[in-house]
């Protein structure tokens, strides 16, 4: 049984460093306990970016997972950030097969976003497209989004979008309404797109979505798995739809350090599914979107 951590970030300078801005301090304060219990692993390297390095790759050995997904972004235009496509690339070939990563690149700057997602993808080896859609202040439906779509299709690789909303308060949490992505999939049935967080607010709208288009997948990155079982939490239907009618769309990530990794399957673990489903929001639906394997 495959095992993929959806989301994660690596705490190397190039990567983490950049991985935060001022726009996304909100964050620290909603996962200061996850965040602690996280970092707290590799507390003794603290001051050791490469020890600190090997703690996080020893974590997911000990884990056995199979394969982990970095993702770059590229928010410039926006708020001055970037995860450069080189450096996820460069940290996944030092680091073996388990090590995967998706390229990101800002809408916002047109045919220049095109042109680094095809290189991304042909020259440095990213399994896909990830654009933080409130971060990039776009709407999943921008004009300005469908050329990235459009070369998603010609090179066969997934979009992963956020969608919910964020906690940062400095772009507005409609950029990641699910409705949107509902229109995208009408003009484009083409395009696999998986949608990353899982909808909250509007989580009935994100199912809804999902159960009419077997493209879109759904990223229960970074939420707490007892909260699936939680009455009144919000996420509850995602259990509900995801053990039945959406079980081969359903894909989990620890977004870590906002998740610690160990805690995290053990608690998908826990939940009332079958192994054959748990299998699948656990690794098997990932490896077959980014075609791991």
């Amino acid at each position: 049984m495959v095992v993929v951590d959806y989301a994660s970030v690596p705490p190397t300078p190039e990567i983490r460093r950049r991985s935060t801005g001022t726009h996304m301090a909100n964050y620290d304060r909603i996962y200061a306990k996850s965040l602690k219990d996280s970092t707290d692993q590799l507390k003794e390297a603290a001051d050791d970016p490469k020890a600190a390095v090997q703690k996080y790759l020893a974590m997911y050995e000990n884990e056995n997972v199979d394969y982990v997904l970095i993702k770059a972004k590229d928010c410039r235009t926006t708020f001055g950030v970037t995860i450069r496509n080189e450096d996820v690339a460069e940290f996944c070939h030092a680091n073996g097969p388990r090590y995967v990563g998706m390229a990101g690149v800002d809408p916002n700057r047109g045919m220049d976003a095109v042109r680094e997602l095809e290189y991304a993808v042909k020259e440095l080896g990213l399994i896909g497209l990830n654009i933080q859609c409130f971060e990039c202040k776009v709407n999943a439906t921008d004009p300005i989004m469908y050329p990235l779509y459009a070369k998603c299709i010609e090179l066969d690789v997934p979009v992963n979008l956020h969608m919910g909303m964020s906690f940062s308060s400095m772009a507005p949490m409609s950029h990641g309404k699910p409705i949107d992505l509902d229109k995208v999939m009408v003009d484009m049935p083409e395009l696999k797109v998986i949608a990353g967080d899982p909808g909250f607010p509007w989580v009935h709208e994100m199912i809804g979505v999902a159960w009419r288009h077997r493209n879109v997948y759904i990223g229960l990155n970074a939420i707490k798995p007892k909260l699936f079982t939680t009455p009144n939490s919000g996420y509850e239907a995602l259990l509900q739809y995801g053990a039945r009618m959406l079980q081969d769309q359903m894909i989990c990530g620890t977004n870590w350090p906002l998740m610690p990794v160990d805690s995290y399957f053990e608690a998908v673990r826990k939940l009332p599914l079958s192994e054959e489903i748990r299998g699948k929001w656990t690794g098997g639906n990932a490896a077959e979107v980014l075609k791991l394997g």
